[in-house]
């Protein structure tokens, strides 16, 4: 059986550790190695100094059978990632004739003229093997070290994905011969790592030696990514897609999607499908949960509107909210969440209304009613549905938390209209 190969991928640049840019190559480079069966065991950052430079390329050489490095290949004194490899390999630097063509040619195309600071692009490590670079001047280089192989490219990210794509992971697939690596991601909401870890520790515990579990925890969510390796794709997928189905019976009432699934297009593809119809009424969350629903492309199909009642005079007048009831509970309570989703629906004339109110924070709390008390609700069909939730003291958390919370409400009210029906 083909061996899973390891990968380091090293990023070049002051600029990176100073936080001046994101590195967002690295991310990039792990899902393209992933998807061709390799492992990145590790990623690691150095700056713009020899001694640094010199230090990580040994210490990936130990680890890994392949290490892509990203940055330092500009034509300026602080760039050295060519010297330093060329060091580390223990060859000379020489004008590379056919590196040198590219290079001209390319300052050609641009009615440029080919200074010597720009030919120097073309010095490279008489070890390497250069790689195009057709949108930009610095050449890749790809060096083999017996069984493993070390390839710089730019640090420019479109030229990069360009290098990668066109070159590199072509030969890659040329050079190594890697394992087959299958990954599905199960989306669960509404329950916390630790208990649903011991919920379904009888099935996780049973998962063979070839697949393996991760926990990949958000703001009100759950991912549980099954990683599957061996030698045929399909019968990978097919065995993935059963363990699947095995976990059900322990946590199918917390799963609404699978891999790019949201839940905010899930419970919208439910709404369509049923040919219902909604609208919120928002105060804590500020129009942050209107957001999220008409962020999906299609949601005019079933959203039809909100309104953020922000202030007590707005929730009487535009939602119908009871001023005694204001008076008697607050605007924080399980009473006026209620009235705030039914008149929601009755004012907008859809078939659903959701509702938020709470104490968003950071202040504004007290001991009845601390930050991070929020009342959600969602009305339907004559039912309105009311949950507490109690979160933080952050108020950017607290809001996208209550939004998320109200969404899986809905979802849960949805999912019990599909079951009768069927």
């Amino acid at each position: 059986m083909a061996k899973q190969n390891k990968a380091e991928i090293l990023t070049i640049g002051d600029e990176i550790l100073y936080g001046q840019i994101n590195d967002t190559n690295s991310q990039w480079i792990s899902k393209a190695l992933d998807a061709a069966g390799f492992r990145t065991i590790r990623k690691t950052t150095v700056g713009d100094g020899r001694g640094q430079i010199l230090q990580a390329f040994r210490e990936a050489a130990h680890r890994a059978d392949l290490v892509l490095i990203t940055g330092g290949l500009g034509p300026t004194a602080d760039d050295l990632t060519k010297p330093c490899l060329a060091e580390f390999f223990n060859c000379a630097l020489s004008m590379n004739e056919k590196a040198l063509k590219e290079v001209s040619a390319f300052f050609q195309s641009k009615g440029l003229e080919l200074t010597e600071l720009n030919r120097q692009q073309a010095m490279l490590p008489d070890c390497c093997e250069p790689i195009t670079n057709e949108l930009g001047t610095a050449p890749g280089m790809w060096i083999k070290n017996g069984d493993q192989v070390f390839v710089s490219m730019p640090g420019v990210p479109f030229e990069m994905k360009h290098m990668m794509t066109r070159y590199i992971l072509p030969k890659l697939a040329k050079t190594f011969h890697t394992e087959v690596v299958y990954h599905r991601v199960i989306k669960t909401i509404g329950i916390g790592e630790s208990w649903l870890s011991e919920k379904i520790a009888p099935w996780a515990d049973s998962l063979p030696d070839h697949i393996s579990l991760a926990y990949l925890p958000s703001l009100g969510q759950v991912k549980l990514r099954l990683t599957a390796s061996g030698s045929d794709l399909e019968s990978l997928k097919a065995e993935v897609a059963g363990q699947t189905e095995r976990l059900y019976p322990y946590a199918g009432k917390y799963i609404y999607g699978f891999d790019n699934d949201e839940i905010e297009s899930v419970v919208g593809n439910n709404l369509r499908k049923e040919h219902l119809t909604l609208a919120t009424a928002e105060s804590c969350t500020g129009g942050f949960l209107g957001h999220s629903i008409t962020r999906i492309p299609g949601a005019s199909d079933y959203f039809k509107g909100g309104v953020i009642a922000y202030a007590n005079e707005i929730k009487v007048k535009m939602l119908g909210v009871d001023e005694s009831t204001l008076d008697q509970f607050g605007a924080v309570s399980e009473e006026t969440v209620r009235q705030m989703a039914e008149g929601v629906a009755r004012e907008m004339g859809t078939d659903i209304g959701l509702a938020t109110t709470g104490v968003a924070g950071p202040d504004g709390g007290s001991p009845e009613k601390p930050v991070g008390t929020v009342w959600i609700g969602c009305h339907f069909r004559g039912e309105t549905i009311i949950r507490k939730l109690q979160l933080w003291k952050d108020r950017e958390v607290n809001i996208q938390a209550s939004s998320i919370a109200v969404l899986n409400l809905l979802r849960i009210t949805l999912s019990k209209t599909i079951e009768e029906k069927t």
